[in-house]
């Protein structure tokens, strides 16, 4: 089925938030002196960074044991430089807030750090939509398994098996997202990206399977195979050979657009008594989509357009699997009436 965090790739933000590297704050000439001065000594101002001491003329590996970065620091990423950036960030966005608006620097809005969090508010959401797919996905475990009539200690239900894998990727890309919006460096975005994809992928190809109605496994493969080996050869051309957003966001809005149309055209010719569920989620989605579309900077540092989008995602995502759960009693309450 479509979920809510598909329909933004139809635009290609969540694929390409990051794009450019070059904005008009890292462009300032300010913040660059400042940053260039940091990476020397160290400080901005009377403030100096712990990472800085260990990498001001050589790298930390050429360093003695004694004077390596912690390992947490490396997990971290806490670096002279992104100490730096973000210090003269917010230096030059103080000195910018009495007369000017703030810009983005490296493709990012300034965000105010809390408890080492980069974009707190958005690591909030993003658990709060994993546990939306966690409660999601337990509650229809329980509906196929405890409440739903078994068939040789199997469902009735011949999507069961899909919607537990597409369960397994939701919490898996949001779980990722929260870490990418804790902190953002190339092993966390690599990650975020492929997560997002991989479930973007199986959307797809589980909405071809459901809106068809497909039961047969050779008619499933037939579908899913080509599907897969493209988004898997997708993901590896990505993290092996070029981090390419551009094609990225063409990939991914090509099966953003492939999968709305798919369920749009099966929302419109269906009786299913809980389509109206479904368009709740598309038009919500769709809704939710123009917070995207109109940027704006985070409200006192934490609040940005994304976040909010993250917010909205979750009432949709437990809409999402109520249709789910109601689509499953439909489907066995219509074979178990065969089976009799």
């Amino acid at each position: 089925m479509l979920d809510p965090r598909c329909i933004i790739f139809i635009v290609g933000f969540l694929c390409l938030a990051r794009v450019l590297d070059a904005s008009a704050g890292d462009a300032d000439p300010i913040y660059r002196t400042c940053t260039g001065e940091c990476e020397r000594r160290g400080c901005v101002g009377e403030t100096c960074f712990t990472p800085c001491k260990y990498l001001l003329d050589h790298s930390s590996t050429e360093a003695p044991w004694y004077m390596q970065k912690p390992l947490y620091l490396l997990w971290k990423q806490l670096d002279c430089k992104s100490e730096c950036r973000y210090h003269c960030m917010m230096e030059r966005e103080k000195e910018r807030a009495v007369h000017l608006g703030p810009v983005k620097y490296h493709g990012k809005w300034p965000f105010q750090r809390l408890f080492g969090f980069q974009e707190p508010v958005s690591v909030v959401f993003s658990f709060l939509n994993l546990a939306a797919h966690f409660y999601g996905w337990l509650c229809y475990f329980i509906l196929i398994y405890y409440k739903l009539p078994l068939k040789h200690d199997k469902p009735y239900y011949d999507f069961a098996g899909l919607w537990h894998i597409y369960g397994l990727l939701s919490m898996n890309s949001w779980f990722w997202s929260a870490v990418f919006h804790s902190r953002e460096v190339e092993f966390t975005e690599r990650l975020d990206y492929s997560s997002a994809v991989a479930l973007l992928g199986f959307s797809l190809i589980l909405s071809l399977i459901r809106s068809i109605g497909i039961k047969d496994e050779a008619g499933r493969v037939m579908v899913s195979a080509p599907l897969i080996a493209f988004t898997t050869t997708h993901i590896l051309y990505l993290n092996n050979f070029r981090m390419d957003y551009g094609w990225n966001m063409k990939v991914c809005v090509v099966m953003g657009v492939a999968q709305l149309l798919v369920w749009a055209v099966w929302a419109g010719v269906t009786r299913h008594p809980s389509r109206w569920k479904l368009w709740i989620v598309v038009v919500g989605g769709a809704l939710a989509m123009l917070l995207e579309i109109y940027d704006f900077p985070p409200y006192k540092g934490f609040v940005d357009a994304h976040a909010l989008w993250h917010a909205t995602t979750i009432p949709l995502t437990i809409i999402w699997w109520s249709f789910i759960r109601d689509d499953a009693e439909f489907q066995t309450s219509i074979l178990v009436k065969k089976v009799k």
